[in-house]
């Protein structure tokens, strides 16, 4: 499976997490946000960025997760109805830190908080299997100028 991720050109070049807290993690705890297509990776960067620094110089990194890899799946019936409501932060992250924790798969498929029925799929460095995740390319990515800023 192809998984996409649009990052900063200074971070394109390996596969890193920040520890960052987001939708699916708390701080410290290490996970790499992934989206099943370019144009979902590219929403997500509009939305958690708020529009702002587009212009800058930016990179699509082409990740391939081999097939035999498990992947846990966060069906959207399995979450409260407003889960995707910034309020319900903690409980995504809360969910996110469970997988991240017990290390039972080293892919997590998770419903997109941005359009129904699209996914991303979060990545745990710390997994043995996470060693057969390759970066195989990045490609210039520009944001479209009339996305405003």
């Amino acid at each position: 499976m192809l998984v996409y991720r649009i990052t900063k050109s200074r971070y394109a070049g390996q596969l890193l997490a920040s520890g960052g807290a987001a939708r699916w993690n708390s701080r410290g705890m290490f996970v790499l946000y992934t989206a099943a297509s370019r144009a979902l990776a590219c929403l997500e960067n509009v939305v958690h960025r708020s529009g702002e620094g587009l212009q800058d110089d930016f990179r699509v990194m082409v990740i391939d997760v081999p097939d035999p890899l498990a992947v846990e799946t966060i069906p959207p019936e399995s979450l409260p109805a407003d889960w995707f409501d910034f309020q319900n932060y903690y409980t995504c992250q809360q969910r996110g830190d469970d997988w991240l924790r017990s290390v039972r798969t080293p892919v997590l498929q998770v419903p997109s908080a941005i359009i129904p029925g699209e996914f991303n799929f979060l990545l745990n460095p710390a997994h043995p299997e996470f060693r057969a995740v390759q970066l195989l390319r990045t490609e210039p990515f520009v944001f479209d100028p009339r996305i405003k800023e």
